[in-house]
């Protein structure tokens, strides 16, 4: 098999991965280029928050809060381009109490993360986010203590 970026698994492969680099760099105008107007972000454990705007207003939430990097990420595409997964660990550090949640004082954290997309268009069309709740609160009081 070759892979030259000509098949559709290619490109899709290429898109998540150049979404992950730019959440690396804390380029969010680089990430929301990369999604569909209508794009769905289900987000952990919460609702589902439709559009690039409302996007661009979680990503504003979580700088506001946290600093985090993924690394180890490993993503997957069926054939036909339309559907990815991606794991992934995520090394971050809590920066300002993000509501509803523990108190934040830079407390450090690592833990297992996932996401699920939709790919329509050579553009994310969905982004479904995942990863243990209960340990991160574990590991953001164990800091705290």
């Amino acid at each position: 098999m070759k892979i030259d970026g000509t098949r559709r698994q290619d490109r899709a492969t290429e898109l998540v991965l150049t979404y992950y680099a730019a959440f690396n760099r804390g380029d969010w105008e680089g990430m929301l280029a990369l999604l569909t107007d209508d794009v769905a972000h289900d987000l952990n454990q919460g609702a589902r928050e439709t559009g690039r705007e409302a996007f661009a207003a979680f990503l504003g939430r979580m700088n506001a809060s946290y600093r985090e990097q993924l690394r180890d990420i490993v993503v997957l595409v069926t054939q036909d381009g339309q559907h990815a997964a991606a794991e992934y660990m995520v090394h971050g550090e809590y920066l300002n109490t993000d509501e509803g949640l523990p108190p934040a004082n830079g407390q450090t954290y690592v833990l297992p993360g996932g996401a699920f997309f939709d790919i329509r268009d050579d553009r994310i069309a969905r982004v479904t986010n995942y990863y243990n709740l209960q340990d991160w609160i574990r590991q953001v009081r164990r800091d705290s203590a």
